[in-house]
Parts: C-alpha cells; sequence; structure tokens
C-alpha cells in the first residue's frame, strides 16, 4: 500500500511538474478527430498545438472490425524536413477513400483507427497514441472492388496508349513481343514460331512430370505390343494433351483467369493423385487396369483399340493438372487471346505449342514400346520401377498443397522402401543394382534424417550439417535467406509502393503450389551472385496460393495469368515493362536482365 501511494505522488509530482515547465498535456497537445464528407469518404486528421509537431512515419490510418469495407486510398498532405525527419508542423487531414466488397450495402458503421506520436519543440517527446472513431458510411457511393479495378486498368492503358509509339516498343515485355508477333505475323509463321516454343518448353520441368506418365501407360499395354502401336499411343495421349492446353488457354485468355490456380483446389489435386496411385498399383500387379468391357463395346468394335480412350483420358487429365507451366510463350498467347478476342488464332498459337512440347514424349513413348523387355524378371522389375515413378508424381502433385516436410517424408518412405526390395542389402544379385539400391538407400535415408532435423532437403538433405561460422563461444548460422514483404490484395501492394517510392522494387509473384516458383526459389535466388543483386531492390512478394477474389484481381492488375511473373518498379513507381520475367528462368540470365 506504502508503495502504491508513493507512486501515485509520484506521477501526480510528474504531472504538475510539467505543466509548471509550460509543457502541453497530451490531450491538449493532439485532438484527433474524424468526419465523413458527402462522397463517403473519411475525413481524419489531428489537430495539434503551437509548437508541437507529429512524425510522418508514426501517423497511420486504418479500419478495425468493418468486414467488406477497405481503404482504396489515403490522400495526404506533404510532410516537411524536421532535423532529419519527415513531420508535419501544421495539423495534418487525410481523405481517406473507401472501396467495398460486392455483397455489401446500405448504411454501415466504420471504425477507422488514427495513429500518432509527435514532440515539442521545448524538448519533450510524447508517448505513442491510438484513437478509434465509429463514423457511418453511405455503402452505394463507394466503389466495388472489382470496378475500383478495372478504372485502374483503365486508366493505365490509357496512360500506355498515350506515349509515342517507339517509346512503347522500347518498353514492352517479352510477353507484349511475343503477343505482337502473332498480330503482325503470318498464320503459317506463328505456328512455326510457336512449335519451336514448344520444342524449347520440353527441355523444362513442366514437362518431365509426364515422361514417367507417357511410359508407364506404354509399358503397362504389355505383350503384343508394337513400334507402330507405341507410336500411336504416344500420339494420342499428345493430342489429347494440346487440346487440353487449348481449350483452357482460350478460357484463360477470353476471361482473364489464373491458369494454374483454377485447377489447383485441393479436392482435385488429391483425386488426381489418386489416380497415379491406382496406376502405380496396377503396375505392381495387384490386378488389371482396364475399361470395363460393356464401355469398350459401346466405344469400339474393335478390342485392340481400348487402350487409346485411356491414354487420351489421361493425355487430356495431365496438361491440366501436372501442368501447365506459365512461360512467356504461353502468356503471350493468352494476352493476344485476351486483347483481341481472336480465339482461333490464339488457339492454334497454344495448339502447335503444346505439340512441340509433345515431341519428346512421342520420343519417350516409342522407346518404351520398341525396346521393352520380353515378359519375364526383367518385365516384372520395369513395371515396378514405372509404378514407383507413378507414386513419385502423386507426391509431386501432393507437394501443391501439403507441407514441404510431409512430401520430403513421403519422397524418403517411397526410397527407403523401393531400395529395399530392390534388395540394397542383399548378398546376391546383379552389381549394378546393388549399387544403385544402395545409394538410393543412402539418399532416402539422408532425406529422413533431414525432416527428422527439421531442414527437409531434396537437393542438399544433409546441408543442416554444414559448419557454422563461430563468434566467441556463440555459433552463429549466417542466414542469406532474402526477406519478401507478402501482400495478397492490391490495396496492400499499393501502401507499400507508396510507402517505398523513390527505391527500386521487385515484385515476384509465386505460389506454394507453383513448381516453377520453387525452381525460381531453389535454383536462381539462392545464387549469391543473385541474392546480392536482389539487395538493390525492396522485395514484395504477391502470394496468389489461395486464388481468392483479392488476389484475382491482383494478378489482373498486372496481367498475370499465372505464376511465376517478376515485375519491376523505377524509383518513381513506374512498372518497367521491359524488365518483366515470365517463368523460370537461370541466375546467369536473370542477372544480364536486371542489369540497370
Amino acid at each position: 500500500m506504502k508503495i502504491l501511494k508513493k507512486l501515485v505522488l509520484f506521477l501526480l509530482f510528474g504531472l504538475v511538474t510539467l505543466h509548471a515547465a509550460g509543457f502541453l498535456m497530451p490531450d491538449q497537445a493532439f485532438k484527433p478527430y474524424a468526419t465523413v464528407n458527402e462522397k463517403s469518404q473519411i475525413i481524419t486528421g489531428v489537430k495539434i498545438a503551437d509548437e508541437i509537431y507529429l512524425y510522418k512515419e508514426k501517423l497511420k490510418v486504418t479500419l478495425v472490425e468493418s468486414p467488406g469495407i477497405s481503404i482504396e486510398k489515403v490522400d495526404a498532405p506533404k510532410a516537411v524536413d524536421h532535423m532529419g525527419d519527415e513531420v508535419y508542423l501544421k495539423s495534418p487531414e487525410f481523405i481517406v477513400t473507401l472501396q467495398k466488397d460486392a455483397s455489401i450495402s446500405g448504411m454501415k458503421d466504420v471504425k477507422v483507427k488514427i495513429e500518432y506520436q509527435g514532440c515539442s519543440e521545448q524538448g519533450l517527446c510524447y508517448e505513442p497514441s491510438e484513437k478509434i472513431f465509429t463514423v457511418r458510411i453511405d455503402t452505394s457511393k463507394l466503389d466495388t472492388k472489382l470496378a475500383q479495378l478495372n478504372s485502374v486498368i483503365e486508366k493505365t492503358t490509357a496512360q500506355e496508349s498515350s506515349k509515342p509509339e517507339s517509346a512503347l516498343q522500347k518498353e514492352q515485355s517479352q510477353t507484349d513481343m511475343i503477343a505482337d508477333t502473332i498480330k503482325s505475323s503470318n498464320f503459317f509463321v506463328v505456328l512455326a514460331t510457336f512449335f519451336v516454343f514448344g520444342l524449347l518448353l520440353s527441355l523444362t520441368p513442366c514437362v518431365f512430370p509426364m515422361i514417367p506418365i507417357i511410359s508407364g501407360l506404354i509399358i503397362s499395354q504389355g505383350e503384343g505390343l508394337t513400334t507402330k502401336k507405341a507410336f500411336v499411343l504416344s500420339l494420342v495421349y499428345v493430342l489429347a494433351m494440346a487440346v487440353a492446353y487449348t481449350i483452357a488457354g482460350i478460357l484463360a485468355g477470353l476471361f482473364g483467369a489464373n491458369l494454374q490456380a483454377a485447377l489447383q483446389n485441393p479436392w482435385v489435386v488429391y483425386s488426381f493423385a489418386a489416380i497415379f496411385v491406382v496406376l502405380a498399383a496396377s503396375m505392381f500387379g495387384y490386378y488389371e487396369l482396364k475399361l470395363p468391357d460393356a464401355i469398350v463395346s459401346r466405344v469400339s468394335q474393335n478390342p485392340k483399340r481400348s487402350g487409346f480412350m485411356g491414354v487420351a483420358i489421361m493425355g487430356f487429365l495431365s496438361a491440366l493438372i501436372v501442368g501447365p507451366c506459365v512461360a512467356a510463350p504461353l502468356a503471350g498467347a493468352l494476352v493476344y487471346i485476351g486483347q483481341t478476342g481472336d480465339a482461333l488464332l490464339g488457339g492454334a498459337a497454344l495448339f502447335t505449342m503444346s505439340l512441340g512440347m509433345g515431341v519428346p514424349l512421342v520420343l519417350v513413348g516409342v522407346s518404351a514400346g520398341k525396346f521393352m523387355p520380353k515378359p519375364g524378371a526383367w518385365m516384372t522389375l520395369v513395371n515396378e520401377v514405372f509404378g514407383v515413378l507413378m507414386l513419385g508424381v502423386a507426391v509431386w502433385m501432393l507437394e501443391k498443397i501439403l507441407p514441404y516436410s510431409v512430401t520430403t517424408l513421403m519422397y524418403a518412405m517411397l526410397g527407403l522402401g523401393f531400395s529395399l526390395h530392390l534388395g540394397a542389402f542383399s548378398s546376391v544379385g546383379h552389381s549394378f543394382k546393388k549399387a544403385f539400391s544402395t545409394i538410393l538407400f543412402l539418399y532416402s535415408t539422408a532425406l529422413f534424417i533431414s525432416v527428422l532435423a527439421g531442414a527437409p532437403s531434396m537437393t542438399q538433405p544433409l546441408g543442416f550439417l554444414k559448419a557454422k561460422s563461430v563468434v566467441g563461444s556463440v555459433q552463429v548460422k549466417e542466414s542469406k535467406a532474402l526477406h519478401f514483404t507478402k501482400v495478397t490484395s492490391l490495396n496492400e501492394l499499393n501502401a507499400l509502393l507508396e510507402k517505398n517510392r523513390g527505391k527500386k522494387i521487385l515484385l515476384d509473384f509465386s505460389a506454394a503450389w507453383c513448381t516453377a516458383c520453387k525452381e525460381l526459389e531453389e535454383v536462381t535466388f539462392s545464387d549469391p551472385r543473385v541474392q546480392e543483386k536482389m539487395r538493390e531492390f525492396i522485395l514484395i512478394r504477391a502470394d496468389v496460393t489461395d486464388n481468392t477474389q483479392q488476389e484475382k484481381a491482383l494478378s489482373k492488375a498486372y496481367g498475370v495469368f499465372g505464376p511465376p511473373a517478376l515485375i519491376f518498379f523505377d524509383k518513381d513507381g513506374n512498372v518497367m515493362r521491359s524488365k518483366t520475367i515470365i517463368g523460370f528462368v537461370e541466375p546467369d540470365t536473370f542477372l544480364t536482365h536486371v542489369d540497370f
């Protein structure tokens, strides 16, 4: 009790001392307020007394407990320099423009919070303060988020069209140039160009998961498979894949949809992963996977053709679920379709690009049919290998929705099981088989250990054992990871862009289910030279994993059809269109591209 009395007396003494010294009390120095004008904009600010100033960086206006209503923009007065800090020497007033979700209507109560901190010219600095006001808004006067987004896009388009033609050509991104190629070139030149694009894309990780699929489908045909039939089956698979790409691409181009996210719902991924598990089980000989005889008889009078339908279905589904990876050629075709509405030429470009991507798959399928061993022990082993590959594809798909540690553990268990099945510790067997199984066992064990250690990694499973730098008696692990500020909406991004005006900015569109994004992170962004260069930029990551309406709006505002996409802003906050990167790039290519 005595301590409490002393504390009260001390506080009273402090207040009296401040008053005697001529310092104002906080409620005398700062008087925050908030009202609403006829446009349903919030007018808020802080009235400050004489010889009082406010720090700009400490003054924030936000909404609290106001679902469906968000801040579109805040018009703020200009601050001045005061002893090295940006401050307000006069009472600042802010005009807060709001926007609403499409489902919001009528009069709504909105809570606006204003945070501030300031000092007296006489040398006293006050504690940070905040005040929450409740104001009533007529939501009929607010723009919906979608309408506001369209106005932003129209404004951007108008600004671009007002520039001289030469300037537009200089500022075109690779995607824009490809879209212009479709517009200005001969029909057959466009098809030939996109076929070459497809051949180049076939060398990327986007197509790799399809190799075990087509190989497994060919091998599963069993006895009597000729090279000719293997070629025809492979061609059917590729044609079905091309049709799927074309249809999905046309729809994405016309409606501006995220081509990848549309089919990344968990139930879709789980379902397709289950299909691969079922296929793997058939490869292991648990049962023979084929269509019911009743369906086969309706589809074709010739039972020998029954396999074509299954291959076509797998080709169609593989294109949609396993891919597609968004690369510059694909994005260019989608931009062209979106701008012109010409689904015929754009679709033809996508179809021929898909055929180019499928050429290696046809070669793989024909090889599988030509060199397929005769029935016996080798045939059993080949089936088992492709069964394991099918399970690997299933786990690869689950990476899109499951934590990395979980899928790494799955890979480890798959590798351990298969290595033991091959006889990693057996004293009999072919030396090559024993060597392979032993290496697979060691690698899978390392993966398992990395998961237990809390540092799962497919490329460097024992990387956590690297020596740590030592300072005195304390071990310090150097972290070279780049720090990205995450945003999921256009409002969040605009606030960051405004906050960092005057600095170079890199905006990275990414998603947890995006394979090429992971490759970009692990290969390119981990390169020391790239990391050194990227530290020149303010790094922002647009996370579009959940494909919400806000994330769709964010992608649409910058013409992104799917991740990965890297967009650069100059110091004035303008997009440097010629520097935009779509898809995965190697470290050397990245460094050459951002050398500005």
